[in-house]
């Protein structure tokens, strides 16, 4: 048997693989230990045999081991897989809706990243979760307190500077126990705050060092932490016929519900990476502030159309121009071009 196309379900322990000859016959059926299915793969295969794979956990390790051995991988969204898995769910069935879908013409395929890449997509990651525990942390010390009477302030930056005051004082009813408690509840956020500037100083750094990511922060509201987060999500952006493909894969533009000849536009789809979708809204809301100071094209654009539609309706077209000149950039090696940011 030659196998043109192979589907693996990949799990914890156990792979699933699916495989089909030329005439689109399934050919190749197995459940395969992890330590062993690479090695199966290799045998049962030749080298350019299709294999394809959702875009799960692993993923991107498997599909480089597999490519280092010659095989085509193709990694595809759940979500596009789902229409193809036959009734009753099992392993098998899975990878068999794999194989199915990785054949259509009209199917769309995540790129595979580097190391390099995941390594800046983990640094991203854990600062996320770090900021998201410091803000658990705040949320937690202004609860307790707010039981002996005491209000905190909304900024963390303000709470910082409240919480000494708070251990100082002797008449604002905290009892001995407590003010132990809230000593090591700062501590824990303070601990929580040397970790994320750590990180910090680490993106700054990559941010630095990355030629791609250097070129990204001559874009207006883009700075280290956007930059080196497009690089790890998009990579060299060969992957995107344009920048409208880019900006509709993050979700930055409008979804449709259009039939019987009449179109129409809803907001924008969020669909896609969330993290760099709200990286850019966010990028884009700063340079709305200062944009006013500015006389280039790309601000007197943003400032008229914040004008005329509500400032948020700016961000998020701001948050769409730049993702598509990040494309550009990222896509011919080029720098920023403020004569052209406007077109």
């Amino acid at each position: 048997m030659k196998l043109m196309r192979i589907g693996v379900d990949l799990a914890k322990n156990v792979f699933q693989v699916h495989g089909v000859d030329r005439r689109e016959k399934a050919v190749w059926r197995k459940r395969l230990p992890r330590d062993r299915w690479l090695q199966a793969v290799s045998e049962a295969a030749e080298p350019g045999c299709e294999v394809g794979m959702e875009a799960c956990a692993g993923a991107h390790h498997w599909a480089r081991q597999l490519q280092a051995r010659g095989f085509r991988v193709k990694l595809i969204a759940p979500q596009y897989v789902k229409p193809y898995v036959p009734r009753n769910k099992s392993d098998a069935k899975d990878a068999e809706g794999i194989c199915e879908a990785m054949s259509r013409p009209s199917m769309r395929f995540v790129p595979i990243k580097t190391v390099e890449q995941q390594d800046i997509q983990a640094v991203h990651r854990i600062r996320t979760r770090l900021v998201d525990d410091r803000t658990a942390k705040g949320n937690q010390i202004r609860g307790l307190v707010a039981e002996y009477g005491l209000v905190a302030p909304k900024e963390l930056s303000s709470l910082r500077q409240a919480i000494p005051c708070w251990l100082e004082r002797a008449d604002n009813g905290l009892s001995a126990r407590f003010r132990h408690l809230l000593h090591d509840l700062w501590q824990d956020l303070l601990t929580l705050d040397a970790r994320v500037m750590e990180l910090e100083d680490e993106i700054r750094a990559l941010a630095k060092s990355d030629p791609d990511a250097v070129r990204l922060q001559q874009l207006r509201g883009v700075g280290p932490i956007i930059a080196t987060a497009l690089v790890a999500a998009i990579g060299d952006a060969k992957q995107y016929a344009n920048g409208r493909q880019l900006s509709a894969s993050l979700g930055l533009t409008p979804a449709q519900h259009s039939s019987g000849g009449k179109e129409r536009l809803l907001g924008i789809s969020k669909r896609g990476n969330a993290y760099v979708r709200s990286l850019l809204v966010h990028g884009a809301r700063a340079m709305l502030r200062t944009a006013a100071t500015k006389d280039d094209a790309l601000s007197r654009w943003v400032i008229q159309l914040a004008a005329r539609s509500h400032p948020n309706v700016a961000c998020v077209a701001l948050a769409n121009k730049t993702a598509r000149m990040a494309w550009a950039m990222l896509r011919h090696g080029t720098d920023y071009q403020p004569a052209l940011a406007a077109a």
